[in-house]
């Protein structure tokens, strides 16, 4: 009762503050939960509802971590952890290294044939995944409206260019060769990540502007990670199908493989882990699809994001350019919440000739059926839009758990 009598007296104050903290409690769905944990890596479990679920492990260590002041001692300490195989820095507290230990370690269900697999399909597809990764699952991430909120109020919501590599980083790592091996870099991310989500939520709801944007008591649960984990593999491998890129079963099923990994490192429970596209599918049509919706917070770090390539191209990769893109990916109905504009060029030329200029990348025709010059602006587009995130990975990133919320005095960089 603790935590809702602080956000309510946060909330409303008074004596309406504690009369609310008895219904201020995590928002119920619109249809009940029904994904069975039958479709999950793991094949069962209690079927709990995700919303109810957050990460106690990581949860009660990093707020003790924070409440302590040991925080600033421990990001000395990780950041020069930097490979999956490396031994944890000494002079970490016991607690925080057990858990490490614990957390680092791949699931038995890991499967070494498939991530080989994976290797050579982020091979093949990095220009596509570049661009998947950055504009329909980053711009998605904007029209998520717990997401976008959690950012904007976050630590992160400052520095917005900062927050944008580390994201990057999540996207970069997974597509490695040895993203997952003893030289890698995954795991360290996936490890880090997790802490800072469990910092965010210990300290989110002891922001007073968070506190009454936000629906829910604690930022961050299980579904909100199943939200955000769907905006990646699952939207990425939706496009890539509707594009019709010819991606065989083995690749696609290794994509997938290395992306439940991810999901079980960053804290998911195995029984909300799809087993396979057609369970992802099933799951986000439930958890992702319905909430879709702009928020104020949501449209400020999506104009944000739409002007991450006027340091590279002012032509290619202008604010328009990439709004069109955006809206050829997500749709009107997003687009038009996000208040961007149609763009009159741009946006009659994707809908018609980004189909054929797929299909003749791949050689599934044998001549360009639209103009060169449609033909080279659409590749150069590619090349250059995966180059806005990797462009953000230039100096080395360092992951670190924040200590406090943003200052809203402060406008964000």
């Amino acid at each position: 009762m603790d935590g809702l009598s602080r956000r309510n007296a946060l909330k409303a104050g008074g004596v309406l503050g504690a009369l609310g903290a008895l219904t201020m409690v995590t928002p119920a769905r619109a249809e009940p939960w029904t994904w069975s944990p039958q479709g999950s890596v793991a094949g069962t479990g209690e079927g709990a509802d995700p919303l109810t679920v957050w990460d106690p492990e990581a949860d009660e260590l990093v707020a003790g971590l924070l409440d302590r002041g040991e925080v600033p001692r421990v990001n000395d300490l990780l950041r020069t952890w930097t490979r999956n195989g490396q031994p944890l820095p000494t002079g970490l507290p016991p607690e925080l290294r057990d858990f490490m230990e614990y957390a680092r370690q791949l699931p038995p269900w890991a499967d070494q044939g498939r991530l080989a697999t994976a290797v050579e399909f982020n091979k093949k597809r990095g220009l596509y995944l570049g661009v998947l990764y950055g504009l329909a699952s980053g711009m998605m991430s904007t029209v998520i409206p717990k997401e976008a909120r959690a950012v904007y109020y976050s630590k992160g919501g400052h520095d917005l260019k900062d927050r944008i590599s580390k994201t990057a980083k999540l996207g970069y790592d997974i597509g490695t060769a040895n993203a997952y091996a003893p030289d890698g870099e995954m795991v360290v991310t996936c490890v880090k990540t997790r802490l800072v989500h469990a910092a965010v939520r210990h300290l989110l709801p002891q922001s007073p502007h968070w506190v009454h944007s936000a629906e829910e008591e604690v930022p961050i649960s299980q579904n909100d990670m199943m939200v955000t984990w769907h905006s990646l593999p699952t939207t990425v491998m939706k496009h890539l199908t509707a594009w019709k890129v010819p991606i065989p079963a083995a690749e696609s099923e290794a994509f997938l493989h290395s992306w439940q990994i991810c999901a079980h490192m960053l804290g998911i429970r195995d029984e909300y882990i799809p087993n396979s596209w057609a369970e992802a599918n099933s799951q986000a049509a439930q958890v992702l699809d319905p909430i879709l919706a702009p928020t104020p917070e949501g449209a400020q770090l999506a104009d944000r994001l739409l002007r991450l390539g006027v340091n590279l191209d002012l032509t290619v990769l202008s604010k328009p350019v990439l709004g069109a893109f955006t809206r050829f990916l997500l749709g009107d109905k997003i687009a038009d919440g996000l208040s961007i504009p149609r763009e009159p060029v741009w946006g009659p030329l994707l809908d018609v000739s980004w189909g054929p200029f797929i299909a003749v990348r791949e050689g599934l025709l044998p001549v360009v059926p639209l103009a060169p010059d449609a033909y080279w602006l659409f590749d150069e587009f590619l090349r250059q839009a995966a180059l806005i995130y990797l462009a953000e990975l230039r100096m080395p990133i360092s992951i670190e758990l924040p200590q406090m919320n943003r200052d809203m005095s402060q406008p964000p960089r």
